[in-house]
């Protein structure tokens, strides 16, 4: 692992990258020494819960916990009592029950006795086995939310005593005013003891360390969630139950890759061991499968419970429910930028939930549309005489089953009224899909210009899925969810053991972070997103579908008081160039731009060119005329200017700071417009980046981001590319689709050194004057194209 030099000295006799020994969230020093928030540790789970409290607030925070709780205890407590206290033959009217007063039975009258309630429960061993695991899950629940409530109640302390925050100010604040308070007294209090300021980009790595491995795995296709079944096709299965497991397993459970929070364990580091490390977690990952099996049938009969409490009461109410659609937790994490939180991807896929809708909605099928009017009739018919009927005398209520062919009546007409589309109403698919685009950032190639097939819908909706669909999975997975981690993932543990190796940084007072959460163009970016020229990444390294630019331009608008590195800054300021040249030639009503047509409208597509400054040409005018309404469309603010834009890009900042001085509603009137500028400036660049590569990708081949063979199993095989080589000691090194041949090391000096293997994994570095080339990738390589490179990073020299 090489070494950085840098201004900050490590602590080498007690610390690692972050202070070991947890027991506490908060470190205290004496009364009257420097500061009380002095060397806070565990610096990632205070930066996560400070990120919740401004969008809940401590009080709330507090009162959701106490209900978690009592909703437990609700669950459990009133599934017992249904099963076994309640006489339903009485409740029926199947036995008949004395009464001296009255001839009328009451709801008391089918409860049991306690004695016999209790004899009940305590013949019932599965009865009692429930409440046995309920218990010691509730108990640890207790214990959690004890632990919790002492942490917020520091935090609330933090934000008051250190921040200068009223409780009563946190809903009218934004993240970015918390973070920049953050990094000021970063140098009056030191937090952190390992750095001596801290950037905006160092708390979103604490905050995201394992999402952004998540999102890292999605995003190269290495998790097992997509699946191609005989009947359905392709189909996505991700649902909280297998999210938990894969956390577990990779990041905070017994066993797992991680040491703590914050440093990856060191002979996961070295590729020596590979494959015994392999077996370990293969091995691992079969004992969590099947502890899963074990506890599926009380993990089913909670999710039953639970969704039967949840909704029973909402589809009555509304029957149309689930036939609304939400963001799957695919997609969530599918679209998620690297270092973004969670309230602003939920911002983000909100904008474009109106559209994603819509766009869902322009595939109702004609024949269904008939069908599901016929069927209204029919049923509105019925239902309008049984109305008709309690009216005219309320004893038909009373006859059987009159009530609930009345409620099912209603249910169907809603279904129903589902799949009947407004007559007025005229979709576009094409320019819907380019304003989801505008507010989602990510969209596969093949999307574009097919937009109308219904390839594309079958595709989108698995990011964008039916509520009912959700439910469905929800309650599938505790049957599902042993069977894909015993069949499917732990066949590709070779590949997570190499993964983890070959993109695991160490940052200098932040600890081990995912490699591509550090947005280096150099290192992960694609030669199709505007990065040719400026990446050294093979195949295996790039981030698919423009992951790396398009979160680099997300966090640098986002967050712009950041400073990035030189190479990141000219990559930024680049891309903002072009676009502000664009919207100068529509100022000048220039009608021969990207951005001129996309602000004007259609009118003006007839005389789109670009030439070979960047700018796109002639081939790529049809697609642009469908961003014309998608920018007019992405936030109140519509009518934004070449001006507007100029204030955005070189007055956010100076904005920001004269808000924390004024009144508490100026302040959220201009954190309010300066996010909904910031929002339309990410779309423009997002829309502008996706024509870019639209044309330059144009005619090249289809790439698969994990190069795997039939089998997900590792083979020893070496491909011929690689037997051709003069470097023979690499032939009979083992090899798998991510073990690489070559490694890069960032040196202090901002340089790239390339490694070459030597045998049993030792690494020898060339000379420096040795002359550096790519070698290209095969299409399907056998395993192993590219080197573990773990090495030690200065913030600012990144990228």
């Amino acid at each position: 692992m090489a070494h950085f030099d840098t201004d900050y000295q490590r602590l080498e006799a007690s610390y690692s990258d972050s202070p070991p020994g947890e027991e506490n969230l908060l470190m205290h020093v004496p009364e009257g020494a420097k500061s009380q928030w002095h060397h806070i540790e565990n610096l990632d789970l205070f930066f996560q819960r400070i990120s919740f409290i401004p969008k809940n607030g401590f009080t709330c925070m507090l009162l959701g916990e106490i209900f978690e709780l009592v909703q437990l205890l609700f669950v459990v407590g009133f599934t017992v009592f249904l099963a076994n206290c309640i006489d339903y033959d009485i409740l029926f009217a199947n036995k008949f029950v004395n009464h001296t007063d009255s001839s009328k039975v009451t709801l008391p009258d089918a409860f049991l006795p306690v004695d016999v309630c209790s004899a009940r429960i305590r013949h019932n061993a599965f009865m009692i086995f429930v409440l046995v695991i309920s218990g010691v899950f509730w108990l640890h629940r207790l214990v959690k939310f004890i632990y919790n409530v002492c942490c917020y109640w520091e935090i609330r302390s933090f934000y008051i005593n250190a921040l200068k925050m009223t409780m009563s100010e946190l809903p009218y604040v934004t993240w970015q005013e918390v973070q920049a308070r953050i990094v000021e007294i970063q140098k009056e209090h030191q937090i952190c003891i390992h750095k001596k300021e801290l950037t905006e980009l160092d708390i979103y790595h604490r905050i995201l360390r394992f999402k952004n491995y998540m999102v890292a795995m999605v995003n190269k296709s290495l998790l097992p969630v997509k699946f191609r079944l005989p009947v359905l096709g392709e189909c996505v299965f991700y649902t909280r139950g297998l999210k938990y497991n894969f956390e577990l397993i990779f990041f905070w459970g017994p066993g797992s890759l991680f040491e703590n929070e914050w440093s990856l364990k060191s002979e996961y580091k070295r590729g020596g061991n590979r494959h015994d490390l392999a077996d370990r977690l293969a091995s691992r990952i079969l004992w969590i499968g099947i502890a899963n099996l074990l506890l599926c049938p009380v993990i089913l009969v909670w999710q039953i419970l639970y969704a039967f409490f949840s909704y029973t009461e909402v589809i009555k109410r509304e029957p149309g429910s689930l036939g609304a659609r939400c963001w799957s937790l695919y997609g969530r994490c599918y679209l998620r930028h690297f270092n973004e939180l969670d309230h602003e991807l939920m911002s983000r896929l909100s904008k474009g939930y109106k559209a994603a809708s819509k766009y869902m909605n322009c595939f109702l099928s004609p024949l269904l549309t008939v069908v599901a009017k016929n069927v209204a009739f029919f049923a509105g018919s019925l239902l309008a005489v049984l109305i008709a009927l309690t009216i005219y005398d309320e004893d038909v209520l009373a006859v059987e089953h009159v009530l609930s062919s009345i409620t099912l009546l209603g249910v169907c007409i809603t279904v129903c009224r589902s799949f009947i589309p407004d007559k007025h109403m005229v979709f576009c698919p094409e320019q819907l899909l380019r304003v989801i685009l505008a507010h989602i950032h990510y969209m596969p190639d093949h999307w574009q210009g097919n937009a109308h097939r219904y390839e594309t819908r079958d595709q989108f909706s698995q990011l964008f899925q039916y509520k009912a669909v959700f439910i469905l999975e929800e309650l599938l997975s505790p049957v599902v969810t042993p069977i894909i981690l015993i069949f499917c993932l732990r066949r590709k543990s070779l590949e997570i053991i190499d993964f983890f190796r070959n993109f695991t940084v160490e940052v200098v007072g932040v600890g081990d972070t995912c490699s591509f959460a550090q947005m280096d163009i150099r290192q992960h970016g694609h030669p199709a997103w505007m990065s040719e020229g400026k990446t050294e990444a093979s195949i295996y390294q790039q981030a698919e579908d423009g992951k790396t630019e398009l979160s680099l331009m997300h966090f640098a608008i986002t967050n712009p008081q950041w400073q990035p590195p030189q190479e990141t800054t000219h990559f930024i300021s680049q891309l903002k160039e072009r676009v502000h040249r664009e919207l100068l030639k529509k100022k000048k009503k220039r009608p021969r731009s990207l951005i001129a047509n996309l602000l004007a409208g259609p009118s003006t597509l007839s005389s789109v060119h670009f030439g070979r400054d960047g700018c796109l040409n002639n081939h790529t005018a049809a697609g642009i005329g469908d961003g014309a309404s998608a920018l007019r469309s992405l936030s109140p603010i519509s009518s934004i200017t070449t001006s507007s834009f100029t204030f955005l890009s070189s007055s956010r900042t100076d904005a920001r700071t004269v808000s924390s001085g004024s009144s508490a509603w100026e302040a959220q009137l201009t954190s309010l417009v300066l996010s909904e500028y910031a929002s339309t400036e990410m779309s423009i660049h997002a829309l502008y980046m996706h024509e870019l590569h639209k044309q330059q990708s144009r005619g090249e081949l289809p790439r698969h981001t994990w190069h795997r063979q039939e089998s997900d199993e590792s083979s020893d095989s070496v491909p011929d590319e690689v037997r051709s080589e003069p470097n023979t000691h690499l032939r009979n090194f083992p090899r798998s689709h991510t073990f690489p041949t070559t490694q890069f090391h960032i040196e202090p000096t901002g340089g790239v050194v390339r490694s070459a293997r030597v045998p049993m994994g030792g690494w020898a570095e060339d000379t420096q004057g040795a002359p550096r080339h790519h070698e290209p990738l095969p299409e399907e390589s056998s395993e192993d194209e590219m080197p573990p490179h773990i090495h030690k990073v200065n913030p600012g020299a990144i990228m």
